[in-house]
């Protein structure tokens, strides 16, 4: 039975799991042999700080890690501060394969960070600093360098990025614009969502996000997710598909243009940390659907990985993605 088918209608700095990193360049991916494509990720690259460790992470971030292992030649588009952590993350983007170009240091802002507090029962709290270096980010033309443009909406939560973002959609051309929808309080509104949408070709939500979004577009929150993410998209004649994850569920797209839904089993697996998994989904996704155009199989082939990623501790561990087109 096929995976998928249509469906009518800290002080110390380390990975998380310990081990060390590998370049991509090492094991590129032959999963799929035409042309690379370009892609530009914009957003943010911060650190989450715990008590005695630290991670680096941001979805923009981790999805253009994940796309490097996937052999796909990806760029940032952010900024780091001049700093010990700004070195250290510039250190871990050249590891993973990341083109920096376009990633500067800035004097006057210190690179991204999360403060992470545990209480006496170990359960988290998250301070997300503001006015950091990735929420200055240059803007930029491209022209038609790049293939895909990627952003989420927490990279909006600032002017300057929105400003910036704005200028690197009216002066260059995209074949697709990939919106990764990050809902977090109190870092969004229905402006930047809209705007964000509005921009898209391709669009991915969380389950636990859908309805946020729902409210903000003025359409109900309750009901059956296929018809809740086929009004979403009926809002927006830009998009080309809308992805709903659903966990454990799986994943569900709609195609705006053949007007047909996609339905994909998740893949059973232990979940040790589903940090990453999102980006990882994201960047899967598009690796097989910018040389398939097929979204049954992108969904398979991201569903497998996100699947990987949650089965470890690492946000982007070291994998080969070749191994996921044969069996999980």
């Amino acid at each position: 039975m096929p995976l998928c088918g249509p469906r009518e209608n800290g002080s110390s700095v380390r990975r998380r799991d310990g081990k060390a990193l590998s370049s991509p360049s090492s094991h590129p991916s032959t999963s799929i042999k035409e042309k690379q494509m370009k892609a530009l990720s914009f957003g943010e690259i911060l650190w989450d700080v715990y008590p005695h460790e630290k991670y680096i992470g941001g979805a923009a971030l981790n999805f253009a890690a994940h796309l490097a292992l996937h052999g796909e030649t990806v760029y940032m588009l952010s900024a780091l501060g001049n700093d010990g952590l700004g070195q250290e993350a510039a250190e871990r983007l050249k590891a993973w394969g990341i083109q920096s170009d376009f990633v500067p240091f800035l004097a006057d802002r210190p690179t991204g960070r999360c403060q992470v507090t545990l209480d006496e029962r170990s359960i988290p709290s998250y301070d997300l600093k503001r006015d950091t270096a990735y929420d200055c980010i240059p803007a930029r033309s491209f022209g038609s360098e790049f293939d895909v443009l990627y952003f989420g909406t927490l990279a909006l939560r600032g002017e300057v990025n929105r400003i910036s973002l704005k200028h690197v959609l009216e002066t260059s051309e995209f074949r697709e614009v990939f919106v990764d929808v990050n809902i977090r309080p109190p870092f969004y509104s229905e402006e930047t969502v809209r705007f964000a949408l509005s921009q898209a070709t391709i669009v991915k939500i969380s389950d636990e996000e859908l309805p946020t979004v729902l409210k903000l577009m003025g359409l109900p929150s309750e009901g059956d997710f296929r018809q809740s993410v086929q009004e979403l998209a009926g809002r927006f004649g830009n998009l080309r598909t809308l992805i709903l994850t659903r966990g454990g569920e799986g994943a569900y797209a709609w195609d705006c243009v053949s007007q047909k839904g996609y339905a994909c089993e998740a893949v059973k697996t232990e979940v040790r940390s589903t940090v990453g998994a999102g980006d990882s989904f994201s960047a899967a996704f598009l690796h097989v659907y910018m040389k398939e155009k097929d979204i049954a199989s992108s969904l398979a082939h991201a569903s497998r990985v996100a699947a990987y990623v949650v089965s470890q501790t690492d946000a982007v561990p070291d994998y080969r993605p070749e191994m996921f087109f044969e069996s999980f």
